[in-house]
Order: structure tokens, then C-alpha cells, then sequence
């Protein structure tokens, strides 16, 4: 009920953005039962204009567009989000792990991510994809371990700062462990600005994995996805059809409406909280 309430109170802008959010959120949990037809089910003709028994006309094989969007939806946002949860988990691990223990570990760990860094995340991405395939659980791992080097630089940095306050020495002094200080200190006091960058590190994620099934090294057909709809229908544009823009809408829109939370969000920053 607290949250409503703050939220009632929260700009036009954030409210947008939470409807945003809920519309597709719904869409990808019940696009089994809201898809007129099944996921790869050819339904007519090719690039069909909008109306009629398809709503927003068909692909280039003839199949529902409005279905392939709200499969797309279940694929892509699940997957955007168990690689971000996964990104996170590394980064915050290590992080919190190298800014405490310091030393040696925090040189070699803060190296390794130097060296990761060092690469363009997309060639290093199409690199490992090419060698290792792109199944969806390959995936999710690549391109976590990738991304866990910006929340890992984040993270320590947060860790460094709230490490040197004296309730964590007071800490210290009592003889609490290394992983109780990160999970009843560290953590507390470092979740506002986390968390503010788990809506910004989902819309790289969910923006690059888009970005690798347009390339085709993304989520794989027969499966729908967002980027792998628009790179399939790219050739449609030449014949003044918009069917590819409707994925790329559909891209778009949910990057604004996450967005916009996360700037409200930050908005709402509290203070420090020690035990």
C-alpha cells in the first residue's frame, strides 16, 4: 500500500512508464493464451497488410505478426532479465568481494575486468557466440559475464566508499564475517543506486541481445524475438511495407518506459542505514 501511495504521487512521466512495463509484462506471461495463433503457425500470405484475421498483417513467411510479438515478448524480456539478474549477481559478488578484502585479490579481479573491458563487449559477444553456439543458456551466461564488468566497476566503487563508515568497523570489531558484513552493511547501504542501474543495465541488456538476433546470433528461429522479427523482415521496407517497424516500436517503447521509472526512482534516494 506505501508503494501506491508514493507511486499516486509520482510524475505522469513514471506512471507511463509503470503502465508500460505492466502492459508488457502481461503480454509475455500470457501470450500462450492471448496469441490468436500459435507461435509458428502460418496463417496467409506474405507481408498481409493490417486488419482482417491478422490485426497487424503477417511476416515474411506468412505467420500472425501480432503473435510473433507477444511470443517475442515472452522470449526476449525473459531472457533480458534472467541475464541482467545473472550480470548482477556476478558483479556485486565481486565487487563488494574485491573493495573489502583489497590487496592482491582486489588487483587480479579489478585486471581481469580491465582486460574484459578492454574489448567491444558486441565483437567479444560475436566472438564467443560463434565458438561456443547460441543456445539460450549460452547466451544468458556469455552475455551476463560480459555485462557483469560494468556492475562489478560500479559495485566496488560503492562498496570502497560505505566500507570505511564506522558501523562497518564497528563491524569488524565485533568479528562478523566477510560475508555478513557484504550482506547486512555493504548491501543496505549501496541498493539505491543498485538498483537504479538494474533498470539501466536491463535496457543494455535487453537492447544488445536484440541487437545479436538481428546480427543472427541471437535467439534462434523458429523462436519469436524482437531483433530476429526485424532483421527477417528488413527486405520489407523496400516495397514500403512497415512490418519491421513494429518490433522496432515494440523495442523502443519498453527502453522509454523503463527509463522513465528508473529516473523516478532516482528521485526517491534515501540515506545511509546502518545496523
Amino acid at each position: 500500500m506505501d508503494a501506491l501511495r508514493t507511486l499516486s504521487k509520482a510524475s505522469w512521466s513514471a506512471k507511463a512508464g509503470v503502465i508500460i512495463i505492466a502492459v508488457y509484462i502481461s503480454a509475455a506471461v500470457l501470450a500462450p493464451l492471448i496469441a490468436p495463433y500459435g507461435e509458428t503457425e502460418v496463417v496467409g500470405e506474405v507481408w498481409e497488410p493490417f486488419g482482417g484475421a491478422t490485426l497487424l498483417g503477417t511476416d515474411q513467411l506468412g505467420r500472425d505478426l501480432l503473435t510473433r510479438l507477444l511470443y517475442g515478448a515472452r522470449n526476449t524480456i525473459s531472457i533480458a532479465l534472467a541475464t541482467t539478474l545473472l550480470a548482477f549477481c556476478i558483479g556485486i559478488t565481486a565487487g563488494f568481494f574485491a573493495a573489502i578484502v583489497g590487496g592482491w585479490v582486489d588487483n587480479i579481479l579489478s585486471r581481469i575486468v580491465d582486460i574484459l573491458m578492454a574489448i567491444p563487449i558486441l565483437i567479444f559477444a560475436l566472438m564467443i557466440l560463434s565458438v561456443l553456439g547460441t543456445s539460450v543458456p549460452t547466451l544468458i551466461i556469455v552475455v551476463a559475464v560480459l555485462d557483469s564488468t560494468r556492475v562489478f566497476r560500479l559495485s566496488r566503487a560503492l562498496a570502497m566508499d560505505v566500507s570505511v563508515m564506522d558501523f562497518v568497523e564497528v563491524a569488524r570489531l565485533r568479528g562478523e564475517g566477510l560475508w555478513w558484513i557484504m550482506r547486512r552493511e555493504i548491501f543496505p547501504n549501496t541498493l539505491v543506486p543498485l538498483v537504479a542501474e538494474i533498470g539501466l543495465r536491463f535496457c543494455f541488456v535487453f537492447l544488445f541481445i536484440s541487437a545479436l538476433s538481428f546480427l543472427g546470433l541471437g535467439i534462434q528461429p523458429p523462436a519469436a524475438d524482437w531483433g530476429g522479427m526485424l532483421r527477417e523482415n528488413a527486405g520489407a521496407i523496400t516495397f514500403g511495407i512497415l512490418t519491421p517497424l513494429i518490433p522496432a516500436a515494440a523495442i523502443a517503447v519498453l527502453t522509454i518506459g523503463v527509463n522513465m521509472v528508473v529516473d523516478w526512482f532516482l528521485q526517491q534516494t534515501s540515506g545511509l542505514q546502518g545496523e
